[in-house]
């Protein structure tokens, strides 16, 4: 599921682009933030499909093999046990992906050799002839060979990479939130009661995490100026253009987290964007942001605007 630090990355993209827009209209761009991350629900939803979508496959290759013009005993016996697969039976019987399946319109038509290339993949493999071979399944053997294909047939396929690299354009930032995702629904379906086994949800409280990344990315935009100002007192020896604009984004993130978000400890707040920094911006950003920060808040600590509410908060 998606935490606080995937949900200020989420920020940071959005006010990435609210900045690089001509268009200035911030409930549109929070619309946009908002719907990024309905984004990886939708994410998580395409790969369950697509896992279904090469157990199906099942049934096409063995008509087809058995079609053959001449062909062989293993041909027309070809195992569709993986068909009775628990994990998959389950899924398909789950009520909240049904109505998700409907509601993104998920459906693979458009690339009909996706699932018949990875399929190819999976029945070459030595663990799906272990799997075949057995006669004492469990739901844990079937959510075994489910792991194999989304680890390493899936996620291990060029193909299916492009495919949602193409539908995703945070992809490779999301592809770490949309393995944890599919973690916890093994974890989940834990019951042969399939009425039991329930999807991962995208957040574990998405009321508070709404109201987060709304309130981050609403008021990191209302004191644009003011905290621009407080970090360009602190960079006078740096020329503007020299500042990358992520860095900037970043330590107003940080002061918004300083002075309005009174629940966050500082040191969690600044811990946060020092790790996003790694990522997404230059290699000396870390301590260059770090040390910007420290100057920000022993001036805001003095002005006594940093106010932490809670056990444990207050320094």
């Amino acid at each position: 599921m998606l935490n606080r630090r995937h949900l200020r990355v989420k920020v940071l993209q959005s006010l990435y682009a609210f900045h690089q827009s001509d268009t200035k209209e911030i409930k549109a761009h929070e619309k946009h933030l908002l719907h990024s991350i309905d984004q990886v629900f939708e994410m998580y939803i395409w790969m369950l499909s697509l896992i279904s979508e090469v157990i199906d496959y099942t049934e096409t290759d063995a008509a087809e093999r058995a079609n053959k013009h001449l062909p062989t005993a293993d041909d027309l016996n070809a195992s569709v046990k993986i068909l009775s697969n628990r994990f998959i039976l389950s899924l398909k019987e789950n009520r909240d992906y049904l109505i998700a399946l409907k509601k993104y319109k998920v459906e693979w038509s458009f690339d009909p050799e996706l699932a018949k290339s990875l399929f190819t993949t999976l029945k070459k493999s030595a663990e799906y002839a272990e799997y075949l071979a057995k006669t004492d399944d469990t739901l844990q053997t079937d959510k075994d060979i489910i792991k194999f294909i989304f680890k390493k047939v899936i996620l291990k396929s060029s193909l299916a990479e492009q495919v949602f690299e193409d539908k995703f354009i945070y992809w490779p930032v999301d592809r770490e939130v949309l393995q944890a995702l599919i973690a916890k629904t093994f974890k989940n379906f834990s019951s042969d009661n399939y009425a039991e086994n329930k999807l991962a949800e995208i957040s574990g409280n998405w009321v508070e995490d709404r109201e987060f990344v709304v309130n981050l990315f609403e008021q990191s935009i209302r004191h644009d100026a003011a905290y621009q100002e407080l970090i360009a007192q602190k960079t006078q020896n740096w020329e503007p253009d020299r500042i990358a604009m992520m860095d900037t984004l970043l330590m107003k993130m940080a002061i918004v987290e300083f002075i309005n978000f009174t629940s966050i400890p500082v040191k969690v707040t600044i811990n946060e964007y020092l790790e996003i920094s790694k990522e997404f911006s230059t290699p000396k950003s870390n301590s260059f942001i770090n040390g910007i920060l420290d100057k920000i808040l022993f001036e805001l600590k003095a002005q006594n605007k940093i106010k932490k509410i809670g056990r444990g908060l207050i320094e």
